[in-house]
């Protein structure tokens, strides 16, 4: 049966409005992507505290290079200094009893006595106070700035708004270069006793003793090389340090990166993919800096970045993404649309945190994955159950193939 031209146009009308079937992803792959998962994450948060330049940080990274190798890349580890920081004492006293905190890590130190007087809010009545209470997010570090710059106070006591109970400290921005007054963050479960002393007038006394030391952190870095080495390189990047164990906020992309590489190693496309995972995120990206340091074309040089930030695949929250373009953020949709995620909210590039953002204020193009997590930067940021290892398994292998795709481009 003939069709006449109207109706033609109409069934052509009516198909492009179904949206074809993405392939479905391999069951046993996945479950086999999950198991690598667990075993990457569940021995990275095993490992202790990941803060910069500790005990614990290097024998992570040798942990990390023998995962990439065994992944099938050239790794290894790239050092930069650092005057790390060492907590000598940190508390707010009240009526003799001890509330422990951290120190702010890009602030002044108190000597050993500390700071003694009565606490008030950082505005209105009781402001004029010499120790000022404020409350900040543990991503909200740009506010934070904004209060500790107009601060004339002796001292700053923050407490930590995770959106669980816990200390979770705010990252510190400008850790070479301390500003303001001595700060002391301490969790939200202690507001009720610290707001009655605000009340009452009475004294405390605010510690934020520490000391700073000469030390080395390292880098990660690794490289599948393409079979076209003359063309831009696709560039992988992902923090691996932290203030606690990071079991969500850095396993998800720790467990990526490697899938990667994996991925890379054993398909060896046209262009290089060049891997890192710095240190120093908690720091001002300390270590990602570092390694623009010493490749300095590479930010705007690269044909992409692929930015795997915290959270992905953390049990309590979506994971996000941000491009820089639109040609960029149709490769990613293409791979995320084979197992089923490419519905994730997306933010617009103007928003993009995180290592991302230094690679776009350098003019690179990127895809960042960043998601939202109940135990952000809180210490019970914990394996197995902050973490689930199903949507890791689908994350990591839809940037593997993205990875691919983008390494596999032919055209800069």
């Amino acid at each position: 049966m003939s069709l006449t031209r109207r109706e033609l146009l109409e069934r052509c009308a009516a198909l492009a409005l179904v949206r074809p079937r993405a392939p479905q992803a391999d069951t046993r792959r996945l479950e086999e992507a999950a198991r690598r998962a667990a075993d990457v994450i569940g021995g990275y948060s095993a490992e202790g505290f990941h803060r910069t330049g500790t005990a614990v940080d290097r024998a992570s990274a040798d942990r990390l290079v023998a995962l990439a190798r065994s992944a099938g890349a050239v790794a290894r580890l790239e050092p930069f200094d650092l005057p790390r920081l060492d907590p000598v004492d940190a508390f707010l006293e009240i009526d003799g009893r001890r509330i422990e905190g951290l120190p702010m890590f890009d602030a002044p130190s108190t000597d050993r006595n500390g700071i003694a007087g009565a606490i008030g809010p950082i505005e209105g009545t009781g402001s004029d106070r010499p120790i000022a209470l404020t409350m900040a997010a543990p991503n909200a570090d740009v506010e934070l700035r904004k209060v500790r710059d107009a601060s004339r106070h002796r001292a700053l006591l923050v407490v930590t708004t995770g959106q669980r109970p816990g200390l979770c400290p705010v990252n510190a921005t400008d850790f070479t270069q301390p500003f303001g007054p001595p700060v002391l963050q301490v969790g939200s479960e202690h507001l009720a006793a610290i707001e009655h002393a605000v009340k009452s007038g009475g004294q405390v006394r605010l510690v934020a003793h520490s000391t700073r030391t000469a030390a080395t952190a390292f880098n990660v870095v690794a490289e599948a090389h393409g079979t076209r080495p003359e063309l831009k390189p696709v560039c992988v990047m992902t923090p691996r340090s932290g203030w606690y164990l990071n079991a969500s906020e850095r396993g998800g992309g720790l467990a990526s990166w490697l899938e990667a590489i994996r991925a890379a190693a054993a398909t060896k496309p046209r262009r290089t993919v060049r891997f890192v995972a710095s240190s120093g995120h908690e720091l001002g990206h300390l270590g990602l800096h570092s390694y623009l340091d010493r490749n300095p074309s590479l930010a705007s040089g690269a044909l992409a970045w692929v930015h795997l930030g915290a959270n992905i695949g953390a049990s309590t929250g979506p994971t996000a993404m941000t491009c820089s373009d639109a040609r960029v953020e149709a490769a990613a949709l293409r791979a995320l649309g084979a197992y089923g995620i490419d519905d994730l909210p997306r933010t617009p590039a103007a928003q993009v945190g995180g290592e991302a953002l230094t690679i776009s204020r350098k003019g690179g193009r990127f895809v960042s994955f960043i998601g939202r997590n109940a135990w952000f930067h809180n210490p019970r940021d914990t394996w197995p159950d902050a973490v689930d290892p199903q949507a890791v398994a689908r994350f990591a292998l839809a940037v593997s193939d993205l990875t691919l795709a983008l390494a596999d481009t032919a055209a800069d």
